[in-house]
């Protein structure tokens, strides 16, 4: 059937009733009761996928952005039709948002695919929002274009600029060190997060907010443009009149979202140190299209990825400060010796295309030269070895070079609430020189991959003074969080890996120059260890989503998507 012959509009998908007259005649009647005239039941249609909710402080201004977006999508001709889907607000679910990820995944590809639409302007924000919505929408393969919400601004605090979440992290670090007290830090939280959108740094969330753009899947600039900010709505029209002009055109993102542009994504992200959860959710992606996001070749793209943008957790800005020094244009035209330029985005034209036209003007403080970066080597490395042999994740642009070649003991937690009860007891044999271990946070556990690998210091360490340590973990962090952290070890404990055979007392040796992680326990002793290890006790019967996700969810490297969602189709 020729582009031309192919139903649009209302008269996709018809409902099967055995007659399509009827089909179509019964869908307008029950469109002409929502006030639709027959002229704008006649247009092709925009659906506007969102996920407003009450328990998504990201999303707080979504209405105002959804209708910006139907201005543009009427203004260009096509009737904008918006749905809501499965919403994810980060701080307000259990055990963990990850859990969840999937399942919006899932609710975003089946409506975009059920629902009459020629083209689709996916709009969320929040950390595993933006994942899912495209996930979702790479699966279904419709025309797509993606719009974030957009960072928060920045509070004030005593003369000092704050952001959600990294600073929340440093002022609790300092309370529980004894440095501040009750009242100073109830003052802070009131602080935090003083607008609408996600988190002013460069979090997960505004990590996958660039990498979509990255990817080409967004308008340029559009990343890092404050969610409070009149741009914002400018970009939402704009977005809406770009959705319009996708319908019946072979830009899907099978289409946009290559090997190729793949790869580029990976490079600003090292560029722009962001989040280590961004390699489980590019991950995830690069799964629903068939294709592999090969830790081994994100160390050889690190090698030679500098990081250029200073913010925080890492530097010193915040993404309001990257908006207002060129965005993520700016950071890709730094790399544009290193970049697949012929990528296609949704506005037709290349990645270099986009690039060369951008502003030249660029805020040198925030977005560095290529030969004046703030890190000769990008952010993120893998890390291999026997206890991980799938591989690592350590944020080292986060972290403490000191403790980049170290060996020491460990101090192991075999579970969350072992290390809630445990942390902070003064008679905890633990030394700073020490290694924090936490087991059982990995994707399979019943804790579902919690941001918990940002283990605290132990109290009593923090009060004389450690600002950290090495610490070990199959859970995630938040890409708010800093410090020497390795995370994401596969295969994870819950599965037999062989992090569910250290002890406290075992030896670990980090080498970040030899990408390695290494147990320094004889075979036969972990050997033995296994053959010891009673098998879990079986716990309650799963029924409904927790069986599907305990059945189906993969490992980090593979995105923890589910193995019957992954592949070309």
């Amino acid at each position: 059937m020729s582009d031309e012959a192919k139903p649009r509009g209302l008269r996709r998908g018809l409902t099967n009733y055995g007659d399509f007259g009827f089909s179509g005649y019964l869908r307008r009647s029950f469109a002409s009761s929502m006030g639709y005239s027959r002229e704008m039941l006649e247009r092709p249609i925009v659906g506007i996928c969102h996920s407003e909710s009450g328990f998504n402080n990201c999303h707080r201004a979504m209405p105002e952005l959804v209708e910006a977006v139907k201005r543009g999508v009427l203004a260009a001709g096509a009737l904008p039709i918006e749905f809501p889907t499965v919403s994810l607000g980060e701080v307000f679910l259990v055990p963990t948002s990850l859990k969840f990820r999937n399942l919006m995944s899932m609710d975003v590809e089946e409506m975009i695919r059920a629902q009459p639409m020629d083209a689709v302007v996916l709009v969320g924000g929040c950390d595993k929002t933006v994942p899912a919505q495209l996930m979702g929408a790479v699966s279904a393969d419709l025309p797509a274009i993606q719009l974030v919400t957009g960072p928060m601004s920045t509070g004030r605090y005593h003369g000092e600029r704050l952001g959600a979440c990294t600073d929340c992290r440093r002022f609790w670090a300092r309370y529980r060190a004894g440095e501040i007290d009750d009242v100073e830090i109830a003052e802070v939280e009131q602080r935090l997060a003083t607008t609408a959108g996600t988190c002013a740094v460069m979090g997960t969330a505004s990590t996958m907010a660039s990498i979509a753009e990255a990817l080409g899947m967004m308008p340029a600039g559009s990343a890092a443009v404050p969610a409070v900010d009149a741009l914002r709505l400018r970009l939402a029209e704009e977005t809406g009149r770009m959705a319009v002009g996708l319908i019946g055109s072979d830009l899907t993102p099978s289409h946009i979202i290559t090997e190729q542009a793949l790869e580029n994504a990976v490079r600003v992200l090292l560029a722009i140190g962001g989040s280590t959860n961004a390699v489980i959710h590019l991950a995830a992606i690069a799964g629903r299209l068939g294709l592999q996001l090969d830790l081994k070749r994100l160390n050889v793209l690190s090698d030679t990825t500098p990081v250029l943008v200073d913010l925080k957790p890492t530097g010193a800005f915040y993404m309001e400060d990257l908006a207002a020094a060129g965005g993520i244009p700016a950071v890709m035209r730094e790399l544009r010796h290193l970049l697949n330029l012929d990528c296609l985005t949704v506005t037709g034209e290349t990645i270099g295309e986009r690039i060369e036209r951008w502003d030249p003007w660029v805020d040198r403080a925030v977005v560095r030269a290529r030969d004046q970066p703030v890190q000769d080597e990008g952010g993120l490395v893998a890390l291999f070895g026997n206890l991980a042999p799938n591989g690592a994740i350590l944020k080292r642009s986060a972290a403490d070079p000191k403790l980049f070649e170290k060996e020491g003991r460990c101090v192991v937690f075999s579970s969350l609430d072992d290390l809630a009860n445990r942390i902070d007891d003064p008679d905890l044999d633990v030394h700073a020189d020490d290694i924090l271990v936490l087991k059982n946070a990995g994707p399979r556990s019943e804790s579902c991959m919690p941001e918990a690998g940002y283990l605290p210091i132990p109290k009593k360490l923090a009060r004389a003074g450690v600002k950290d340590m090495l610490r070990i973990s199959n859970a995630r962090m938040s890409g708010t969080a800093f410090g020497t952290i390795v995370l994401h070890v596969s295969p994870d404990a819950a599965s037999g890996g062989p992090l569910s055979f250290v002890e406290t007392g075992d030896v670990i040796a980090l080498s970040v120059r030899d990408r390695s992680i290494e147990l320094r326990v004889a075979a036969d002793e972990l050997q033995r260890r296994k053959a010891a290890t009673a098998p879990a006790a079986a716990g309650p019967a799963k029924r409904g989503y927790d069986w599907l996700y305990s059945e189906f969810v993969t490992q980090a490297e593979s995105g923890c998507d589910f193995r019957f969602l992954q592949g070309s189709g």
